[in-house]
């Protein structure tokens, strides 16, 4: 991946020190996107860590004996080169045989031929022990990358479930308008029926009003009449006893009458 600088020597040696499996371990790390992995990819890199770190641990192990290796032999052979000049005078003094120098001249002329290679395995245990840590690296810093986007998918899901609780109590505040809006039609309904009785009240207030048109003669004729009884009931009010039998007899009538 483009965030993998150096990848393709690693890669090389993956392959030079695994084989196939080299390859596979490669793709592995090459083709896997923190951003688009699931669980399961996450778990399949997370065991081949567990694996390759415990590579890592033997191969450090075995750089350490092979560094160990050729301290040893580069110090015995740098001891046996300063014995060397004291084998010598011993054999010209005759203090040791030539048979014992020879071996000791055999085994010298083996470790020097031997430390070369003892070198070179040193420096491939080396190789291999740094690569497994650049593995190792690789592994832990896609998991760190894919623990990152996790973490941000999840605040992101975070997110978007608030977002959803907040979208749906707008939808409940809304049914909750609608019912108030409702409400508000009943109470539409409600002012037609109190039009309706003012526009009864209206007609009742016009039919009495004709009424009292009408009754207003009748009221008149009452009074007028009144009047008549009321003037008739002053006019015998002072009539002596006399005249009001006279009233009573019809005499007065009669009088009047015949004065006529």
């Amino acid at each position: 991946m483009s965030n993998m600088n150096g990848w393709g020597l690693t890669a090389r040696l993956i392959s030079k020190h695994f084989g196939a499996l080299g390859d596979k371990i490669s793709e592995a790390i090459a083709n896997f996107d923190p951003e688009t992995a699931t669980e399961a990819d996450r778990d399949r890199l997370a065991a081949a860590l567990r694996d390759t770190a415990q590579k890592l641990a033997s191969a450090r192990a075995s750089f350490d004996k092979e560094h160990n290796d050729v301290v040893r032999l580069r110090e015995l052979i740098a001891n046996d080169e300063k014995a060397s000049a004291t084998l010598a005078e011993r054999l010209v003094s005759g203090k040791i045989s030539e048979a014992t120098v020879s071996l000791f001249c055999d085994e010298l002329e083996a470790n020097k031929a031997r430390l070369p290679l003892e070198v070179q395995e040193e420096a491939d245990a080396r190789e291999y022990m740094d690569e497994l840590q650049k593995i190792v690296d690789a592994f832990s810093k896609q998991l760190a990358d894919f623990d990152a986007a996790a973490k941000k998918a999840l605040q992101s899901l975070a997110a978007a479930k608030a977002q959803k609780d907040l979208q749906q109590l707008r939808m409940d505040r809304q049914e909750q308008l609608s019912s108030l809006s409702s409400m508000a039609s009943h109470s539409s309904a409600l002012n037609a029926l109190t039009r309706r009785a003012q526009t009864v009240s209206n007609e009742a207030a016009g039919l009495r009003i004709v009424a009292d048109i009408a009754q207003k003669p009748l009221d008149q004729a009452a009074e007028i009449d009144a009047i008549r009884k009321s003037v008739a009931q002053a006019d015998t009010a002072g009539e002596s006893t006399l005249e009001r039998l006279k009233r009573l007899s019809g005499q007065t009538a009669a009088a009047t009458a015949t004065a006529a």
